[in-house]
Parts: C-alpha cells; structure tokens; sequence
C-alpha cells in the first residue's frame, strides 16, 4: 500500500513538473508573439507614411503604392503565425518595391521626411527579425518537449499542442543572392 501510494505521488510530482514547463514555454511562446506583434503594427503604422511621402512626390507608380496598401491590410488581418508570416513576406516585398521606386528619385530619396522614414523601417524590420527569431526559438522548444516522452502523453491529456513558427513567407527573402564574380578572365 504504501509503494502504491508513493508511486502515485512519485507520478504526481512528475506531471505537475511537465505541465508547468509546458505551460511556461507556452506562456514565452504568447509573451514573444506580443512582441512581433508589437513591431509588426509599428511596421503598420509606418506603412501609410511611407506611402504618403512617396505619393506627395511627382511621378510615383500607382500600381506600386496600391500594392503596399493592399499588402499592408492583409498583414493587419492575419491570424496566426503562419498567417502573418506569409502576409508580413508579401508586404515586405511590396515595402521593397517602393523603395525600389523611389530610388529613382533622387530628389525625393534626399528629402530628410524619407531618408528618416527609411532609418525607422530598417529599425523596425531588424527588431522584427529578432522577435522572430527568439519566438521561433521558443517554439522550437516547445514542440521539441512535446514531442519527447514522457511530456507527450501529459501534453495530449492536457490540451497542449505544438506551436505554429513565423516563418518567412516571402520567397525572395528565402533565395540566396547569386553572386557573380567579374573579370575571371579565361
């Protein structure tokens, strides 16, 4: 009677231990999202600014500020991490674009309103890939223990499941940049 009763509490002791650090990798897995998504709506915020100083300029694209502003209300409606991982892809290229735009402006790309815009977006999106990178870290954590035994039978008893990661979803941003090397000569 008393083994039983001891491995009873020897059981107890160890789902209560799995449980709470399941449950504290959730809890930073919810604290780093917050954190994404704290930059992510500064990137929002940006984004009409950004738009605003570029339109004001003669000559813009239309098609490329629509672009930014249709991509920018997708991110804003994203759900999940996956979700937003892929609208956040797509508004960063259009974010490229217009950059790209406005390069061939040079009178705009001097005005101080854009080079300072500029400096805060590149802020801002370094922020981004550092929240993303210790969320994803996070999560990697937390599906690696759920996936372990014996973590993977409390966690299915009680309701944890794997977490989604924030992926880049912008495929230009996963392509390794070709470098050429000129002049080699035969």
């Amino acid at each position: 009677m008393t083994v039983a009763l001891l491995t009873v509490a020897g059981l107890a002791v160890v789902v209560t231990v799995i449980y709470n650090s399941l449950a504290r990798l959730r809890l930073l897995a919810t604290n780093a999202w917050a954190d994404i998504d704290v930059q992510l709506k500064r990137r929002h915020d940006l984004i009409p600014r950004l738009v605003a100083t570029v339109e004001g300029h003669s000559g813009y694209e239309r098609r490329t500020l629509e672009a930014v502003v249709q991509a920018r209300s997708r991110a804003i409606a994203a759900g999940s991490p996956r979700d937003a991982g892929t609208a956040e892809g797509e508004l960063g290229g259009a974010v490229r674009g217009i950059l790209a735009v406005a390069e061939a402006y040079p009178d705009l790309t001097a005005q101080e309103s854009f080079l300072e815009l500029q400096r805060t977006l590149t802020d801002i999106e370094d922020q981004i890939q550092n929240a993303r990178r210790y969320y994803n870290a996070v999560i990697r954590d937390l599906n690696t223990r759920i996936a372990q035994f014996p973590t993977n039978l409390v966690a299915r008893a009680t309701g944890f499941g794997p977490g989604e990661f924030f992926g880049v979803g912008d495929d230009d941003e996963r392509t390794v940049p070709q470098i050429e090397l000129g002049g080699t000569g035969s």
